[in-house]
C-alpha cells in the first residue's frame, strides 16, 4: 500500500525537514499549476517517469519549464539506449502515484530501490523545491538541499545532473 501524504509529512518531519504545504485544485499539467497554483517561491517541478529497454526505470525531476530532449536524455542518465514513459500501472506499483501526481517525494514508495532519480542541475540551484506531495492537490515547499536528504533517506543516490536544455 502506497505511502500517504500524512506518512510523507511525517517521515519529512522524522528527518528534521522543515516543509510547507499548499491546497489548491487538482493539477494534472504544468500550464494548470502556472495558472492553479498561485504565489509559491522557488524552484517548481516537472516529473519524468521513464524506463529503458532493459526495464530499468527512472525519475528525472525538472524545472517545470525546462526542456528535456527525450532522443538523447538517455546518454545523460546511463540508460540501456532510448527511453520511453513508463506505464501508468509501473509507476503506482513503484512510486504510489498516478500519472499527472508524478513527484520527487514518491520516492518513499521505491522500497526495493528499482527507480533511480535524476535531479537537474538548473533546478538544484533554486533555494526552494516545490512538488506534489503525493497528491496532485497540494504543493509542498523544502530547501533544495532538504531534497537531497530526502531522496538519500530513501534509499537512493541523489545524482544531480545536467539534463534540460
Amino acid at each position: 500500500m502506497p505511502k500517504t501524504e500524512a506518512e510523507l509529512m511525517s517521515f519529512l518531519a522524522d528527518l528534521g525537514i522543515a516543509a510547507s504545504t499548499r491546497r489548491h485544485p487538482p493539477l494534472f499539467t504544468v500550464a494548470d499549476s502556472q495558472a492553479l497554483r498561485g504565489e509559491i517561491a522557488g524552484g517548481h517541478t516537472k516529473n519524468l517517469f521513464l524506463k529503458d529497454k532493459k526495464d530499468n526505470f527512472f525519475l528525472v525531476t525538472v524545472g517545470e519549464d525546462a526542456a528535456v530532449d527525450l532522443k538523447q536524455i538517455h546518454h545523460e542518465i546511463g540508460a540501456a539506449g532510448r527511453v520511453s514513459f513508463g506505464r501508468p500501472e509501473m509507476l503506482m506499483e513503484l512510486l504510489g502515484v498516478v500519472p499527472g501526481a508524478v513527484t520527487v517525494f514518491g520516492l518513499i514508495n521505491d522500497t526495493a530501490g528499482r527507480v533511480k532519480v535524476v535531479l537537474d542541475r538548473a533546478l538544484m540551484e533554486n533555494t526552494v523545491i516545490n512538488a506534489h506531495p503525493l497528491t496532485n492537490e497540494a504543493t509542498t515547499s523544502i530547501a533544495a538541499a532538504d531534497l537531497i536528504k530526502f531522496v538519500e533517506a530513501t534509499g537512493h543516490d541523489a545524482a544531480i545532473l545536467k539534463v534540460s536544455a
